[in-house]
């Protein structure tokens, strides 16, 4: 499958990285093509910069916004959430009608240091304002919950653990959900949880995923979503 990731850092990198090695084709879209490729050094993760990055991973296409989702058959949008609508409004409603998207971005507000809050919340979110702006993507919101490893290789950790999906188009979602196997997430923990307007509850983690990270020392954990029986 041709597949566009819009964003340049940590989680577009790794996302890529993860489809190049299923084999689809895929192109990275970034606001400025020189630019990106010009980046060395290593990024506040560790990881070498872009254009090192880039070096090692050839095969991976590196285009503008709009070249990449015009070329893609399914978009994974790995921007940061000050960057979604800009990036998306280069990419041009035209090249993004039709085409199936996964949402990964926040409304994370880090202008006061850390820990973030949101600039998008309680009655809406990120993944509506995409929807509502481009009513013919079918928008998927997943992944957010979560690490950029473990989004892309769940048996990293030792135990079952939960992704979410929120997005009106049933067809997408299954689209989605496939790709998600592909990852290696198991059937029975990937939990659709209903339309768009249900991304509002997954954005919101983002509070107590960032506070958890403060108090662990560590990255790399998820949440678990564990059923039982009503009493009586």
């Amino acid at each position: 499958m041709k597949i566009a990731v819009f964003g340049t850092g940590v989680v577009g990198q790794i996302i890529s990285e993860k489809l190049e090695n299923l084999d689809h084709e895929v192109t990275i879209g970034t606001r400025n093509v020189e630019e990106a490729l010009s980046r060395s050094g290593k990024d506040n993760f560790g990881r070498p910069g872009f254009g090192e990055w880039h070096s090692n991973h050839p095969k991976v296409k590196v285009a503008t916004y709009a070249v990449a989702a015009a070329g893609g058959d399914l978009i994974v949008n790995a921007t940061n959430g000050t960057g979604t609508m800009p990036a998306l409004e280069q990419a041009g409603s035209k090249n993004l009608a039709g085409k199936v998207m996964i949402d990964i971005s926040n409304p994370l507000d880090f202008s006061k240091g850390f820990p973030p809050s949101l600039f998008i919340c309680n009655t809406d979110s990120l993944g509506e304002q995409i929807q509502r702006a481009y009513p013919e993507l079918k928008v998927v919101k997943s992944l957010n919950t979560m690490n950029a490893y473990i989004m892309v290789n769940p048996a990293v950790l030792p135990e079952d653990h939960t992704v979410f999906m929120n997005g009106n188009d049933a067809g997408a979602k299954d689209e989605v959900r496939e790709l998600l196997k592909s990852f290696g997430w198991r059937e029975k923990n990937i939990i659709d949880m209903g339309d768009i307007t249900t991304a509002r509850g997954t954005e919101q983690l983002l509070p107590i995923w960032v506070r958890l990270y403060g108090s662990l020392k560590n990255p790399m954990f998820n949440f678990k979503i564990v059923m039982g029986a009503i009493p009586g």
